[in-house]
């Protein structure tokens, strides 16, 4: 446990490295793939949607 302890400092260094060769994303970019998300989600709601209509209708109708 203490030999983690030490070892700390170390590692914390080495993540501050590697977050320096990280590429980071500009806004317009976060922004472009948020607006695609959001797009996305919706036809997929919409799409569910439909056909859980369409199954509860047709469920409905076989139980008639």
């Amino acid at each position: 446990m203490i030999k983690k302890i030490k070892r700390l400092p170390v590692f914390l260094k080495e993540v501050r490295e590697e977050l320096k060769k990280v590429n980071w994303s500009t806004r317009q970019e976060l922004i472009s793939a948020g607006v695609i998300v959001v797009i996305a989600s919706v036809l997929i709601t919409c799409y569910i949607f439909v056909v859980d209509l369409g199954l509860s209708r047709a469920i409905q109708f076989i139980l008639k």
